[in-house]
């Protein structure tokens, strides 16, 4: 495929600027997979998506040419976001940056939006597989969710 190289590497000073870059990064990709949502529920959603960043212990980044191409949220050995922007789509990064998860943090769990057939299969294809499902996602709102392990 001749993949380049992404650079990543976990931040740990979180700066509102910074969360402002990653807050694009998260809307570019949402808007491209996440057709199941309508726009008030993007805008809904993105309000909680600062704090997010903030929580999450460990947030590592792919920068392409200097900007944040992709990013990726871990709390222990789970995965709890990641996230491509648009542009930078079907290039390798997202395997990339799950690999430097599984290399680091040795990543074993996700959880999926089950509306979301793009993410499931990429996630099948790095290893994981289906081990439950909930009708609601964590907020308690009616979107299906997949539990993987890997």
């Amino acid at each position: 495929m001749g993949d380049k190289m992404f650079k990543c590497r976990e931040i740990k000073d979180r700066t509102d600027n910074f969360i402002e870059q990653l807050l694009g990064v998260w809307e570019s990709s949402v808007r491209a997979t996440h057709l199941f949502l309508s726009e008030q529920e993007i805008e809904g959603i993105k309000q909680y998506v600062p704090q997010a960043l903030r929580g999450v212990p460990h947030l590592i980044i792919a920068e392409e040419d200097g900007a944040i191409a992709a990013f990726a949220g871990i709390d222990g050995r789970k995965i709890e976001m990641l996230f491509v922007a648009a542009k930078s789509r079907g290039r390798g990064i997202g395997r990339q940056l799950l690999q430097y998860a599984f290399d680091v943090y040795a990543v074993n769990e996700l959880t999926v939006n089950e509306q979301n057939p793009q993410a499931i299969a990429f996630y099948e294809h790095m290893g994981f597989w289906v081990c439950k499902r909930s009708d609601i996602d964590e907020q308690g709102n009616a979107y299906p969710i997949l539990y993987m392990k890997r």
